[in-house]
This record gives C-alpha cells, structure tokens and sequence, in this order.
C-alpha cells in the first residue's frame, strides 16, 4: 500500500492530507453499536496507519497544508466530543505507537455532564421494560415517537436507529427535554462518567495531545443565529484556554457536514474571527494544497480487513 499513498500523495505542493476522525473507543466491543471501534480494533489501525502514513500533529498538518510543504503520505488523527474512554483506553494506545492526535472538546459535558444522544443511548440499553412507550413526545418535524419494542439487542438497535435521527435536528433545550423525558419512561438513570474530566483533559495534553474546541453543548450550529453560533465556539475555547493555559487553535464543527450542519458561507467565518488557526469538518475527501484550511475534511474506513481499510483510503485520498 506504501507505493500507491506515495503516489497519491507525494512530498510537497502536490501533497494530500488524510485527517481521520474517531469519536469513541471501548475497552470491549458494544453489542449495541458492534461498528464502534473497540482497543483491540484502534490498536490494529494504529498499526496500519503509523506504517503506512507520516502522522502530524494536526496543527502542522493545517500549516503545512497552506504552504505546500507537507511530507508524502501525510495524515492526522483527531476524536471528537470529548469521551472518557479518549483518556482512559485511546490514549494508551497512541503513545505505544508514538502518534500524535488532536481531541476536539465540547466543554458543556466536562466533569460530569452528558451528551444527549447518550443519555437516550443509556434509557434503551439499560431500560427493563419490554417496550418504550414514547406517545405523546414529538421528534424535529412534530411527529409522535411512538412505540418501541426492547424485547432483545436486536430490538434495542433498531429503536435507536430509529430514535437518534428524529431528536438529532430538535433545538438544544427540547432536545435535551426530549431525552430526559425518554430516559424517565424508560426508568433509568443515565451514567454520569462517559464524558472526561477536567483533569483528564489537561492529562492529554501533558501527555502531548492536541486540545481543541468543540463548542459548549455541541448544537448544530447551522440552526443557530450567528451571534449564538460565535458565542459557543468563543465560550468553548476560553473555557480550554483557561483549563490549560495556552491557545486554542484548532476547531471541530459539531456533526460536520457542510450546509446541514454548519454553513459554509458562514462559520468558517466566524472560526477565522475568532482568532483559530484551522478548523474541521466531517466531508469525506483528503485535503488539497488551496483547500480552505478552516473546513479541513476528515474520513475514517470503517472496513476491518487491512486490505480493504487501505484500499478505501486509497479512494479517498483520489477524491
């Protein structure tokens, strides 16, 4: 595979850049969600991507990027959101291997807090009831949730296949009302350790981690006003910069997809004002010297087989 990322990627001004994004990685694999990546699955791909890619830390990656001086193969790696298991079972991994990576923080779920997609992830897996009556509670286009049956894991996945896309695009505060209201029929309490400390945050970045933004409560900036887009990136990023005591460079736009969930015409913008360095997005494609380095694209295969991990890089880096 070597040969061909050369070729693909030479040294450069002609050089491509492959920024691959992770979220979470588990210590065991997840019945619920099996495509999760799990340690001994991060483990293997580290190994693929140290031999086959000259890694950067992401802020040089940017750099270089705009100045044509990349080196052939180059990559980065980046998690987005900010979950414990980022400290807990990824980082270990990254320093066996001696790779740099970048943690995109959204510091309303620090110390504590919870992401609302899993506090609805936790109501549907630990909910012993037979059946999650959701009447009465509507999703972003008004319509009822209905019922779901939780009668095995099967059961449990297509609920959440079903539920996860109809409260994603809710406001921030119904969404969240949303949620809480599900996981009170479900009869559960959600976990509230699934997302890093303060202190593990500042742990990654002595270990020589990258730390970046990821707004405050992780909305999707497209539905918000420009004022209110600006103060949660600006609120996420003080809130590092003070937990750290350096600049915040770099940015990750919540979801990522360019005009559904940020507007292209509008927050790289705002980053740029801001004062950031870079940003990134979640379009799959291998950035190109000229390409805007404040919506860098990211990708990630999800094949498990080596060859075919490398061969859908390959077809991404050919984008």
């Amino acid at each position: 595979m070597k040969p061909l990322f050369s070729l693909l990627s030479p040294a450069g001004a002609r050089a491509r850049l492959n920024v691959l994004i992770f979220h979470r990685v588990l210590r065991e694999p997840d019945p619920l969600f099996p495509d999760e990546v799990d340690a001994a699955r991060f483990d293997e791909l580290l190994g693929w991507v140290g031999s086959w890619f000259n890694v950067l830390p992401l802020d040089e990656a940017a750099r270089r990027l705009a100045e044509g001086s990349l080196p052939a193969r180059a990559a980065a790696l980046s998690f987005d959101d900010g979950y414990a298991d980022n400290h807990d079972v990824a980082l270990p991994l990254l320093r066996r291997h001696g790779l740099p990576c970048s943690f995109f923080v959204a510091t309303g779920f620090l110390d504590g807090g919870r992401m609302w997609n899993d506090t609805l992830i936790e109501a549907v897996r630990r909910s012993a009831r037979p059946e999650l009556d959701l009447r009465g509670l509507v999703d972003g286009q008004g319509q009822d949730l209905g019922r779901h049956p939780l009668g095995d894991t099967a059961s449990r996945r297509e609920a959440l296949g079903r539920l996860i896309g109809r409260v994603k695009y809710l406001p921030p505060e119904p969404r969240v009302a949303c949620v809480d209201a599900i996981a009170a029929r479900a009869e559960v309490a959600p976990p509230g350790d699934l997302m890093m400390t303060s202190a593990q945050v500042k742990a990654l970045r002595d270990a020589g981690m990258q730390i970046g933004a990821h707004t405050v409560s992780h909305p999707i900036l497209a539905t918000l006003a420009p004022r209110e887009a600006a103060d949660e990136i600006e609120r996420s990023r003080d809130a590092l910069q003070a937990l750290l005591g350096e600049k915040v460079g770099l940015f990750a736009y919540p979801n990522g997809k360019p005009g559904t969930d940020y507007l292209p015409e509008v927050h790289p913008g705002i980053v740029r004002e801001l004062g950031f360095d870079a940003a990134v997005s979640t379009r799959w494609a291998a950035a190109r010297r000229g390409d805007d380095v404040f919506q860098i694209p990211r990708f990630t295969p999800w094949d498990r087989g080596r060859l075919k991990f490398g061969l859908r890089l390959v077809r991404n880096l050919s984008n």
